[in-house]
């Protein structure tokens, strides 16, 4: 009889909480003080304050950093102080899984993060330690991967289909020496899925300085097993056009792990095209979290808001749709998903 295995629920599965780090003053919000951090804190807050209306919300805060997280938090999140590099949850954060092993069912998979590829700017010796720490704070043991990756750079169904991205996991300064093959062995086995998608590469903004390299959760998204949402650049002028395009297609000639073709729901982006320093943006609609009874999907004061507010209110019958501010939150490298990580309830309870 085959052992059991850890298995990572679709983020439509019943959560128990959801967690978000605290922005630190560091090289990409600002020093303490500074409006890009006291901005960047607000928009956190929206999301955790829109999402504590919908389930439990713990907050992690650098050291000496909660009194300041607090004021701007409603009063059913909890707050709790760790050391931080960053705030980026879904990346440095545990993985949770289902793990019929564990005393509570509940597991966390403690992937090697390394700042995106050992960026230059980046900082991880504090953040490379945060899954462990949040994973023993729910109550849960973590497992150590030997794989070098961040939330953002996988997606999964909940019924053994993952999707991957090449420049991520392939990338040489994450993963030196290690093949396709490699990859999926160690992701199948953490995660409990069965069957890898691979998209080629990201949007083109995540390529610059700043940038994940090719993180899927801008890009592409299970609304169920069976069907995928995909960010669509719709204006030619843009670089994402061909990118999206073809991101598109792919999934459409592909099958997941039960051997469905899949269904593409295209989101058209934002009208906007650049940021006021003329590069391309990667304001993308798919790059929203899923919760308990509710969608927070980033807004970018754009006409295109309304429309992908309603593309997902049909894609997610059963969730009310939340708009949040999400400008300053991709300003710093991200978007709503990229700074929440998601705590699965116990049993299999559907929302």
């Amino acid at each position: 009889m085959p052992t059991p295995r850890p298995l990572m629920p679709a983020e439509t599965a019943r959560h128990e909480r959801t967690w978000l780090a605290f922005p630190p003053p560091n090289d990409t919000f600002g020093e303490e003080g500074a409006p890009t951090l006291e901005q960047a804190r607000r928009r956190w807050a929206d999301v955790a304050n829109t999402v504590a209306r919908y389930e439990p919300v713990t907050v992690v805060a650098g050291i000496g950093q909660g009194a300041a997280a607090k004021p701007l938090l409603a009063p059913s999140v909890t707050v709790v102080e760790l050391p931080l590099d960053d705030a980026w949850m879904r990346d440095s954060g545990p993985t949770f899984v289902r793990d019929p092993l564990s005393p509570t069912g509940l597991g966390a998979v403690d992937w090697v993060f390394n700042g995106w590829g050992a960026q230059s700017w980046a900082g991880w010796e504090r953040d490379d330690h945060v899954a462990g720490q949040v994973a023993a704070l729910a109550g849960c043991p973590a497992q150590r991967s030997r794989l070098t990756t961040e939330g953002g750079g996988f997606h999964v169904d909940g019924e053994g289909t993952v999707l991957l991205t090449e420049t991520v996991q392939l990338d040489p300064d994450r993963n030196p020496g290690w093949s396709a093959a490699d990859v999926e062995s160690e992701v199948h086995t953490r995660l409990g899925t069965t069957k890898a998608i691979w998209l080629p590469r990201g949007l083109t903004r995540d390529y610059d300085e700043f940038g994940t390299r090719g993180h899927v959760d801008m890009v592409a998204t299970f609304v169920r097993p069976g069907t995928v949402a995909v960010h669509m650049q719709t204006h030619r002028a843009h670089p994402d056009y061909d990118v999206t395009g073809e991101i598109a297609e792919l999934l459409r000639d592909s099958t997941d792990a039960e051997g469905r073709r899949l269904e593409v729901i295209e989101v058209a982006g934002p009208t906007v095209l650049e940021d006021g320093d003329g590069r391309p943006v990667d304001y993308s609609y798919i790059n929203h979290y899923v919760a308990n009874g509710v969608v927070v999907l980033g807004a970018f004061d754009d006409p295109h808001d309304a429309r992908a507010a309603d593309v997902l209110a049909a894609a997610y019958p059963d969730r009310a749709i939340e708009l949040v501010d999400a400008r300053e939150i991709f300003a710093s490298g991200g978007g709503v998903h990229c700074i929440t990580q998601q705590q699965p309830a116990g049993p299999p309870v559907d929302p």
